[in-house]
């Protein structure tokens, strides 16, 4: 394995980060096709990050367990991930990693958790400072880090990947660094180099990785997809059959949030309408006619017809039936009872868009199920009768 600087900076050992994009990158790494290794940066202090990064450090690679089904066949494979070529600690390697950042550092990816982007009120201007401790906030970490680059007149293409679940993650990302170094009062031409310099991707990550391996590695399913909305000076960290380039990523996220985080939403309220056994699977729930047949109910004629509306139905109906494979995966064991967890917050981000856009697109679409349970607290939308159009 070569010693040369990675030009991937990676924020986060997630087990998501470690079966994708470091599985991605490490198959490309094997046809010539990536840019370099990933050193990875671990941003929380706990036992089991740690054991990862110690891991990771012994430079043997890992395994990714494969599991699930894929176009009707069972697939059950392990891959072996070598992309991680270093681990850092970021309070105790700050240094190296300010060090790595200046040089030649080509992609920067994070994947740092529901709380990843909130401000850390004990971070301020003076982490800027030579020898200065890392910030607490991860915002605040790349100002740091994007400063000493533009100090040091660093001129080379850097794009930013963050791989949280939010819209427009990169736009958000870049305008909560933005704010922070003007907050800072940090100079002008600095906060221009944030905005025209760096490339913010916007991008989707689709794959369901259910488990961890220890001390690294992870279980996860076959189907797997980075959707990267399509900029100028975009730099990939790899070419990989599962990264798509498109100038349309709102409908990579319409479709993942109105079919599978709809799709999950639907079966745990049901879960909590029937008080269901605690332990319920979505593979269970998949496999009840009572569940299938409600979530069949609302997937064909309450959501798709809006689908039909865009012009986007048979790509809705396409990514449906891998769908319906990816929740009957034989291996996965994912608990109702951990998607019904905020509930409440969860109907609101995934029922209530698919009945504005319906209302603005002016159809006529009663949608009672999905009505009923964004009206009602928790498990208070009612089974709908057997579907007319579903096919399961």
């Amino acid at each position: 394995m070569s010693d040369a600087v990675p030009p991937i900076l990676q924020f986060g050992t997630s087990r998501f980060l470690q079966a994708h994009v470091d599985l991605f990158v490490s198959q490309a790494l094997d046809r010539g096709t990536a840019l370099g290794g990933i050193t990875v940066v671990q941003t929380t202090n706990s036992l089991e990050s740690a054991a990862r990064v110690a891991a990771f450090n012994t430079r043997d690679g890992y395994d990714v367990r494969v599991r699930g089904r894929l176009n009707g066949t069972t697939l059950d494979t392990t891959l072996r991930c070598h992309a991680v070529h270093a681990a850092l600690q970021a309070d105790a390697d700050w240094a190296r990693v300010r060090a790595l950042a200046v040089g030649d550092v080509q992609v920067i990816v994070s994947n740092t958790g529901d709380r990843g982007y909130a401000a850390d009120d004990r971070d301020s201007a003076a982490l800027l400072g030579d020898g200065a401790a890392a910030p607490h906030g991860f915002p605040a970490k790349l100002v740091v880090l994007l400063h000493d680059r533009w100090r040091h007149g660093s001129l080379a293409p850097l794009s930013i990947y963050p791989c949280e679940l939010i819209s427009r993650n990169g736009d958000t990302l870049r305008d909560l660094v933005v704010a922070l170094a003007i907050q800072w009062e940090l100079p002008a031409p600095f906060v221009g180099y944030l905005r025209t310099h760096c490339i913010w991707a916007n991008s989707l990550v689709d794959r369901i990785v259910s488990e961890p391996l220890q001390p690294a590695g992870a279980v996860a399913e076959p189907y797997a997809l980075w959707a990267v909305e399509r900029q100028a000076g975009l730099v990939l960290p790899c070419t990989h059959e599962a990264i798509v380039l498109t100038d349309d990523l709102p409908s990579f996220e319409r479709r993942k949030l109105f079919l599978l985080n709809l799709g999950h939403s639907v079966l745990a309220e049901r879960w909590l309408l029937d008080q269901r056994r605690p332990d319920e699977t979505v593979l269970e729930a998949m496999n009840d006619s009572s569940m299938r047949q409600t979530l069949e109910l609302v997937w064909a004629d309450e959501v798709l017809p809006v689908f039909d509306a865009l012009g986007q139905g048979a790509e809705a109906l396409a990514y449906l039936i891998e769908l319906r494979e990816r929740l009957q995966n034989p291996f996965l064991a994912h608990r109702l009872s951990d998607i019904a967890k905020d509930h409440a917050l969860k109907k609101q981000r995934r029922f209530a868009p698919v009945l504005a856009l319906a209302s603005e697109l002016g159809l006529a679409l009663e949608q009672p199920w999905l009505r009923a349970a964004v009206a009602g607290p928790s498990g208070t939308a009612r089974p709908a009768p057997v579907p007319k159009s579903a096919s399961p």
